[in-house]
């Protein structure tokens, strides 16, 4: 018990120590949104859209483009608390994990996506929260329990995004997004 008071207190500590750059991640996708809005959306050409030779680019840019400040606010929370729980593990396992996401999520997307354009920072939050889970099955450890439970209790809700829903949301990002998340937690991230 005193070992698992011990890491949880080091998670914390962690944490804490991560928040600044947490922080200023969010704070880069509110600097491109709001410029984004200033240039009245016009950097949305660099959307991801599927089957298209032009919306490859938008593999690595759609999750940095957001619909309206609405879509972006409630991207920001489930960000700012998965994109903490993954730096405990380091920067260098945060960027593998985001590129590996990345590149599954955005080809599937790209590759089986209804036509239209493809935004938003969902796609690495539902792999986020892939990786998450299936890491905490895969690799266990007290903490990583702890983590993942603490995901499915206050963002289980957003598993109902993997299934078709309104016609405007990308449940194809997401399922492919979650997808890319599982591969990450089984791909060696020694080989990025």
């Amino acid at each position: 018990m005193q070992s698992l008071i011990a890491q949880f207190q080091g998670i914390v500590v962690l944490m804490r120590a991560n928040l600044p750059l947490v922080l200023l991640l969010i704070l880069g996708l509110w600097a491109i949104h709001l410029l984004n809005y200033l240039l009245k959306y016009r950097l949305n050409f660099l959307g991801l859209y599927p089957r298209s030779w032009h919306g490859l680019i938008g593999i690595f840019t759609a999750p940095l483009l957001h619909a309206d400040f609405n879509h972006l606010f409630f991207n920001s929370i489930p960000l700012l608390v998965f994109v903490s729980f993954i730096l405990i593990s380091g920067v260098t396992t945060l960027i593998s994990v985001t590129l590996i996401i990345a590149i599954i999520g955005g080809i599937g997307t790209w590759l089986f996506g209804r036509k239209g354009l493809h935004i938003g920072a969902s796609i690495l939050i539902m792999g986020y929260l892939g990786y998450l889970l299936v890491n905490a099955y895969y690799a266990p450890t007290a903490m990583g329990i702890i983590i993942s439970l603490v995901c499915i209790y206050y963002f289980g809700g957003l598993l109902s995004g993997l299934l078709p829903g309104k016609a405007s949301m990308s449940w194809e990002g997401h399922l492919f997004g979650f997808i890319g998340g599982i591969a990450a937690a089984f791909i060696p991230l020694t080989t990025f």
